[in-house]
């Protein structure tokens, strides 16, 4: 069993990063609410205490018994974490009388300590707190300060317990990295053996004793996810796995044909099935964002049940490409989010079918996913794609969905992407798309008017979809891709680009 750390979840926005750091030094964590700390199992070798929101001040600040950890395991207390520590323990945490966020740099550093090991006096950490420690607990040692913190981190004497006011696993603090491997390494002696690899041979291992003798159902989607938790299942049960790939007319261009060939050119037992009439149909008429949504899943589960049903009585289970930071939001310490926009998934099937579920990427972060990925053999024409919305160009099509204008999107979306790729930049862009307004406009062709559509392209750099930017393309190449879809693509005079940035846009426009 793989050497594991706990984090515990105080409603930072950072502790997703935090779990993604770690696993980036080859050793497996998991996070959990602070009011639900698991049962302890003897591969657990150290916890790290988040930040959060909220103050040690406040009457209702969350207070974890933390008795049982506290000089058992190691343990960091990041931001809050380290408040918390010093507040419970009889310190004192007020108001900063200077408040840092951003960067700050260390002036004093405590190069003997374990934890701060190469790590010298200069280095730039980032800080995001209101509060401080402004005297630390009897038996908390000092070792490191900034010019306005002079506890900007500290050691309990006698046990393997830290907190540090600054946050190491976001990439401004210069050797936060250098930081949590010496926690990791060793003070907690994990071993950094979470590779994909090992997460294979596991994995596989265990779908094949839970699944036993049963066949699995699984709805294809195109993308890194659901091709991804194939793989791993094709492995673990062979042909037993019998996968679903739906052409609801909203994929990109020529998508269907290209994408079934690869699935069945790495084994895979899948089946396609041309629903294109039916979803263009429900769709007729639709012009709210979430009624579109909610025909399209509607839809899905209609096709996938018809074809599910054609399987037989020996599919017991429907696997799912849920992946982590899904698991994370269903729990978190702030509740369900408020809902932004629905997504499209195959909720109500399992009930609908009377099926059990799988979820083969439950423990994966994207960037996890995709190095799975790559040591299973995925095709690069799926493992590098951008992300696609579940409702494909239903939701970027402003407006009522008709073939027509399918038609116009999947040809812009086309030579945008083509271009990007031409020109090296798709990998430099999380993801990127074109999208058909409901507005017309005057132009000038041939010396004719014209009055037709616009399309609004859309490119973002991100590493989780959470947050993100406008990539900045150059202009040459946006000129280039305008007049390729102006010239080619007939119905269209115009085309705009997109630069809002997330927040307080979302990536997609419904």
């Amino acid at each position: 069993m793989a050497d594991q750390l706990l984090i515990l979840d105080f409603g930072s926005q950072y502790t997703q990063l935090i779990a993604r750091r770690v696993r980036e030094l080859n050793v497996y964590c998991e996070i959990h609410p602070f009011d639900k700390i698991p049962t302890l199992g003897p591969n657990v070798r150290g916890v790290i205490l988040s930040g959060s929101p909220c103050s040690v001040r406040q009457p209702d600040a969350p207070r974890p018994d933390l008795s049982a950890l506290l000089g058992r395991l190691p343990v960091l207390g990041v931001c809050y974490g380290a408040q918390l520590l010093a507040h419970e323990h009889g310190g004192e945490v007020a108001p900063a009388l200077t408040r840092e966020y951003g960067r700050a740099r260390l002036d004093t550093v405590d190069a003997a300590d374990p934890l701060l090991d190469g790590i010298s006096p200069g280095s730039v950490v980032w800080m995001s707190h209101g509060d401080t420690i402004t005297r630390a607990p009897e038996g908390f040692r000092p070792i490191a300060g900034t010019e306005a913190v002079a506890v900007a981190a500290y050691r309990v004497d006698g046990q393997a317990t830290w907190g540090i006011q600054f946050h190491p696993e976001v990439t401004h603090s210069e050797d936060g990295k250098t930081l949590l491997a010496n926690f990791v390494y060793t003070i907690c002696g994990c071993a950094p053996d979470w590779t994909p690899a090992h997460f294979v041979t596991q994995t596989v291992d265990e779908l094949r004793a839970k699944i036993g003798a049963d066949t699995v159902l699984l709805g294809l989607s195109g993308g890194v996810d659901s091709s991804v938790a194939a793989l791993l299942l094709h492995r673990a049960i062979g042909a037993r796995l019998r996968c679903i790939f739906v052409d609801n007319g909203l994929l990109r261009h020529d998508e269907f044909g290209g994408v079934l060939h690869s699935y069945q050119d790495v084994g895979l037992n899948v089946t396609g099935v041309d629903a294109r009439a039916e979803f263009y149909g429900a769709l007729t008429g639709l012009t709210d964002p979430e009624a579109k949504r909610k025909a399209i899943g509607r839809t899905f589960i209609e096709v996938f049940d018809r074809e599910a049903h054609k399987v037989g009585a020996d599919a017991k289970w429907l696997a799912q490409g849920t992946i982590y930071p899904d698991v994370i939001e269903s729990v978190s310490v702030n509740g369900p989010s408020v809902t932004i926009k629905s997504h499209h998934n195959v909720g109500g099937l399992p009930e609908r079918m009377h099926l059990k579920i799988v979820e083969p990427l439950r423990a994966l972060f994207k960037d996890e996913v995709r190095r799975v990925g790559a040591e299973l053999g995925l095709p690069p024409l799926i493992l590098h794609r951008h992300p696609f919305p579940g409702p494909g160009l239903g939701i970027r099509i402003l407006g009522e969905v008709t073939p027509e204008k399918v038609a116009i999107l999947q040809q812009a979306d086309r030579i945008f992407i083509d271009h990007l790729r031409r020109h090296d930049l798709y990998q430099q862009v999380w993801q990127a798309g074109a999208v058909l307004l409901p507005v017309q406009t005057v132009g000038v062709m041939g010396d004719e008017r014209t009055y037709e559509r616009v399309v609004a392209l859309r490119a973002v750099t991100s590493v989780d979809g959470m947050t993100a930017d406008w990539a900045h393309l150059p202009y040459t190449f946006l000129a280039d891709v305008s007049n390729a879809i102006i010239n080619q693509v007939k119905g269209v005079n115009r085309v705009v680009y997109d630069i809002s940035s997330k927040p307080p846009a979302t990536i997609e426009w419904e």
